[in-house]
């Protein structure tokens, strides 16, 4: 399953994000978040495992995709993934190309018992339906 969370820059996604990642790893979750620095790691419970992207030579849509399967593929009691900014982990702001990409982690989730929700800045009216579809 994918959720995003969408909408203009200061509006309090980053605390929903928080909140909602403490509120999961609170339970008998295995949580991973993932970042582009280290702003979160002091919000965040310690069972929470964080990733900072900084320390990846990751680009693109597609490279992201395939670091999240290699994180899925390493651990098999994964329950959720938080990604922090999405375009900007991705180093792509394009929502079409955002769009693609969530069409394919989609129907690589299809048969696992994860969550993944990331959040996406920008103005919501510009957003296309395939972005839209995973609010």
């Amino acid at each position: 399953m994918i959720k995003v969370i969408a909408g203009p820059k200061g509006t309090g996604k980053t605390a929903k994000l928080v909140d909602d990642i403490n509120a999961v790893a609170a339970t008998d979750s295995n949580v991973v978040c993932i970042e582009r620095g280290n702003r979160l790691d002091q919000l965040l419970k310690p069972t929470v495992r964080l990733v900072n992207m900084k320390e990846y030579p990751v680009k693109g849509f597609d490279q992201v995709l395939a670091f999240l399967c290699g994180i899925c593929s390493k651990d098999y009691d994964l329950t959720h993934i938080y990604i922090d900014a999405i375009c900007k982990i991705a180093d792509d702001y394009d929502f079409n190309n955002l769009g693609d990409f969530l069409g394919k982690l989609d129907a690589f989730l299809a048969d696992k018992p994860i969550t993944i929700t990331l959040l996406l800045s920008g103005d919501i009216e510009n957003i296309p339906d395939s972005v839209k579809k995973f609010f």
